[in-house]
């Protein structure tokens, strides 16, 4: 085993890979970029490494100052986590020049199975079923266009370099498909530094299902079964499972046969996932998708139901060892199932969101595990993913992980910063991902119910109280300085106007004492009320229900936070920029702090209605902005490369 292992990543899976370290006795070394100079993953190695500024490419994804880094450490390999360089075959080739171990497959693997297109021709000429498309180095646009017909529609526009859904588009008639290719090649180009595109018919009803694979350099290869990966959006998944509910044995030993055949055909060593779509109307058919030559960000599930830890057996097959199991020392003990917590607003198409952590709560218990990369204090930006944390249950069956994993998001916590994990326990709660009827499309196609857009009547009645508890002196106090509302004839109702960003203000009004209070919201009934401090948060009592809420303060904005879900309330917000003043106004406003990456008209241009006019990018997420009304184009003159804050204004539109 080594002594000395560079980290090359950040986060959480930096902090898990770390942890594994540790426990063996191997000294773990960070690196980070200058945003990243007191992360969780700098604070918990042994030593740490500046690689340069906040920009991925001049930091994490530099590797000539990753590799300098591993040399200047001491370190014998490199661990390189998921993402950022772990998939770069010449990152990998880099670390054998250098006399470094990479930990992870040969430079080859990485290269034929991070080129989709040739993955695919490797694995067909193995035996392993693909999915019907196109898929050829160098098409252009007209080519891809030409061919879209014979493919079929829907027809699923895919990167051949990288993955984690950047790139991909879903075009359902010939008329979108132009957009959908220029969008997809700068996507991809950004995120990838290659803009080759191919296409794949769309399957309808897809279930992804992954395989989980380990081999070593002497010849062994095995499957650790197949996690449940179709709860997704924006083609990335939020909730993964293992096993699947979808497979019989059969299946399983059949997918697992299929995903060892595909490490195979490439010589692969170390972990590595095969992932396949499955039709939930033909279970027992399936076709390959790609292999992730790497740790997936879902692998805890599979740690749980097998006991194995993923990272100590790429560690001991990197290091030379024979893999110390066969196929039929596998089992799988019971159900996981992960959600992944991300900053991100699901009621405003998963956008990313951003902040400083005011107060952190993560859970902890009999069958939980949490992955994060959070501290308190931390700055969250819009420099890297918006992946936050990952947490996981284990149950006896999947019934049991589910209600634990429901109860595990409900003590989660991240005040100051924007999360969605109210939507992963909407999510968890629908009948149909209970019963394990699962599709990749589900949650686009209820995302209204999974969502929601109103701040909640307690959640604005307990900043009334919040805010009466902030004013009430502490302690012995003169009664003429407690501002109770009281007066000859009746106490008065002290009112604000309240509001969540972009809402519209409600009015909230409290009268009387913490102890013995009235508050109504808008033109509700008065209710009974009382609050007072209880630990780092407050419990308030509403028509003699008590509930105890997080707090915590940043300016004039209060974060109250419960039961997993978080507002941040303040009071006099600023307008709205909803669809209805856009269309009064013609502004184009960015909807989230990021980078305009493209201006697609010039100043002064006519648009129709509808049509794409700046695109924005933030956490690796694209967003066009459209004009509201047809009308002639001023823009505000951001310039391509530049950053924007939320509801910057980028152009306006004159009906």
């Amino acid at each position: 085993m080594f002594d000395t292992v560079l980290v090359a990543n950040r986060g959480e899976i930096a902090v898990r890979v770390l942890r594994t370290l540790r426990r063996l006795g191997v000294r773990g070394v960070a690196v980070h970029s200058d945003a990243d100079a007191g992360a969780r993953h700098v604070l918990e190695a042994d030593a740490a490494v500046r690689l340069g500024p906040a920009p991925a490419a001049a930091s994490y994804l530099s590797v000539e100052r990753v590799v300098a880094a591993a040399l200047a450490s001491g370190a014998q390999a490199v661990h390189p986590g998921y993402g950022f360089l772990s998939e770069n075959a010449a990152f990998a080739a880099a670390c054998a020049d250098a006399g470094l171990v990479f930990v992870g497959p040969p430079a080859h693997a990485v290269e034929v199975m991070g080129d989709k297109i040739r993955a695919k021709a490797t694995v067909a000429a193995a035996g392993v079923p693909v999915v019907p498309g196109l898929a050829e180095p160098g098409l252009d646009d007209d080519a891809l266009v030409a061919a879209a017909q014979a493919v079929g529609y829907p027809v699923l526009v895919k990167p051949s370099a990288g993955g984690g859904g950047k790139g991909m588009r879903l075009v359902h008639e010939p008329g979108a498909l132009r957009d959908a290719l220029a969008s997809a090649r700068r996507e991809a180009l950004s995120a990838f530094g290659d803009d080759t595109l191919f296409l794949e018919r769309f399957v309808l009803s897809p279930r992804h299902v992954e395989v989980q694979v380990l081999a070593d350099a002497h010849g062994g290869v095995v499957h650790l079964g197949e996690r449940e990966c179709s709860l997704q959006r924006r083609h990335q998944k939020v909730v993964e499972e293992a096993p699947s509910p979808l497979l019989d044995a059969a299946t399983r030993a059949r997918i697992g046969g299929a995903a060892v055949e595909t490490a195979r055909s490439v010589g692969y060593e170390g972990a590595g996932t095969v992932e396949f779509i499955v039709s939930a109307d033909r279970p027992d058919e399936f076709f390959f998708l790609e292999m992730n030559t790497r740790l997936q960000v879902e692998h805890p599930v599979t740690e749980l139901v097998t006991g194995l830890d993923l990272v100590e057996l790429q560690l001991r097959v990197a290091a030379g060892e024979p893999l110390p199991l066969r196929q039929e020392d596998v089992r799988l003990d019971g159900h996981a199932v992960e959600a992944r917590v991300y900053a991100e607003d699901p009621a405003r198409g998963f956008l990313p969101t951003g902040g400083r952590v005011l107060l952190l709560r993560e859970p902890a218990g009999e069958g939980v595990r949490v992955d994060s990369g959070l501290v308190a204090g931390a700055e969250v930006g819009t420099t890297y993913d918006p992946m936050l944390a990952k947490v996981v249950a284990h149950g006896a069956d999947r019934a049991a992980a589910l209600a634990r994993l429901d109860r595990a998001l409900a003590g989660t916590a991240v005040l100051g910063v924007g999360t969605n994990v109210p939507f992963l326990r909407a999510l968890l709660a629908h009948p149909d991902v209970r019963a394990g009827r699962l599709d990749t499309g589900l949650v686009e196609r209820d995302l209204d119910a999974l969502v929601a857009r109103d701040v909640p009547e307690d959640a604005l009645a307990a900043y009334g109280l919040a805010r009466l508890h902030e004013l009430e002196p502490q302690g012995p106090a003169d009664p003429w300085d407690v501002p109770s509302g009281w007066r000859p004839g009746g106490p008065a109702w002290t009112t604000w106007r309240v509001a969540a960003p972009g809402a519209d203000p409600v009015p909230v009004a409290v009268r009387g004492r913490a102890q013995a209070a009235d508050v109504r919201v808008g033109d509700g009934p008065a209710r009974a009320a009382s609050v007072r401090a209880a630990g780092d948060g407050l419990l308030v009592t509403l028509d003699g229900t008590a509930s105890r809420w997080l707090v915590a303060r940043d300016g004039a904005t209060l974060w109250l936070g419960r039961e997993g879900a978080a507002w941040a309330l303040a009071e006099a917000p600023r307008a709205p920029r909803g669809a209805a003043a856009a269309a009064g106004g013609g502004e184009l406003r960015s909807p989230m702090p990021g980078t305009v990456v493209a201006v697609l008209v010039e100043d002064g241009a006519r648009v129709a209605q509808d049509q794409a006019v700046v695109v924005v990018e933030a956490m690796k997420m694209e967003h066009a902005l459209r004009a509201p009304v047809a009308g002639t184009v001023a823009l505000a003159g951001v310039p391509v490369g530049g950053a924007v804050a939320l509801d910057e204004l980028l152009a306006t539109v004159e009906p």
